[in-house]
């Protein structure tokens, strides 16, 4: 199944089309500059029933040095059939369209950007008939932007470092930069790399970090994720009102509250077995039956 980090580490070349000539930069490999870019359909299928697709493909058009097609493939893990489908997308890529394939991989670990960037020959003994080759970007090489003016000149790429870099331990300095450039910009600007940088962290704790700095620095944002987080804010309220709804009923009865209980109340985060601790609290002969069940 499609992760929506994967989405992200891709879809961000769709919607910022110029990003490929500032990563391209950013790791040094000289491309000329882009005069046009065209996203055009990801569906390579060939007419027998064998879905391929690449993740993202766009047309750059330079000026003086004609055009080509980039694949952005997004790659989470070591995958030995991956060079393969590369090769064949590539392939299929030149026949197509008559023009040059160029593929770029984009990582979020280490160990799989330096898997991916090894040249694969494909061919036997020591003729390889061709090699896949791929450019590739992650956190072994993509910039880490934790100032606040730099990130605001370009805001792409830093969203991308922020994606590249999730598991970095600067991670909430380059988003803290991030939150703090995307204020002075209008919020259409915004929106879509406030929403990519909320996919591209996935599950992982920078995730949080990012809801908090939307939630504060950027108040005024509004959609799926600010709503997200107002309503957590308030299923949080509630339920720390109906805890403190279970201790008062046990306080009034004169029970006994152990530490332990007290504990167990007020971390409690659902409100439908908070409710359930304060039906019971009513007749419990102790604290600690309120946890009790029949």
């Amino acid at each position: 199944m499609v992760s929506s980090s994967h989405e992200a580490m891709h879809r961000i070349f769709q919607d910022c089309p110029g990003l490929f000539s500032r990563v391209s930069e950013a790791l040094n490999i000289p491309f000329p500059q882009a005069t046009a870019v065209s996203v055009l359909p990801n569906d390579v299928t060939e007419t027998k029933p064998v879905d391929r697709r690449i993740d993202t493909l766009l047309q750059i058009d330079t000026e003086g040095h004609g055009s080509f097609l980039l694949a952005v493939e997004a790659q989470k893990k070591k995958d030995p059939e991956k060079p393969a489908s590369w090769a064949y997308y590539l392939a299929y890529l030149r026949s197509k369209y008559r023009l040059p394939p160029l593929l770029l991989v984009v990582c979020q670990d280490r160990a799989t950007a330096e898997w991916a960037t090894r040249p694969e020959p494909i061919g036997f003994c020591s003729w390889p008939s061709l090699t896949v080759r791929p450019i590739v970007a992650g956190p072994h090489n993509m910039p880490v932007i934790t100032d606040p003016d730099e990130a605001r000149t370009d805001l792409a790429l830093t969203t991308l470092s922020a994606i590249t870099h999730a598991a970095n331990p600067d991670i909430g300095d380059i988003l803290k930069a991030l939150s703090t450039a995307l204020r002075d910009v209008p919020e259409d600007v915004a929106h879509p790399f406030i929403e990519f940088i909320a996919q591209g962290l996935g599950n992982r704790p920078a995730r949080y970090l990012w809801r908090n700095l939307v939630a504060v620095d950027l108040s005024f944002y509004k959609s799926y994720l600010s709503e997200e987080i107002r309503d957590e804010g308030r299923e949080q309220g509630r339920a720390q009102g109906r805890a403190e709804d279970v201790l008062l009923v046990l306080e009034q009865r004169g029970l006994d509250i152990s530490d332990d209980v007290r504990t167990r109340v007020s971390e409690c985060g659902d409100p439908e077995l908070l409710r359930h601790w304060l039906t019971r609290a009513v007749t419990a002969p102790t604290a600690e039956a309120i946890f009790e069940e029949g």
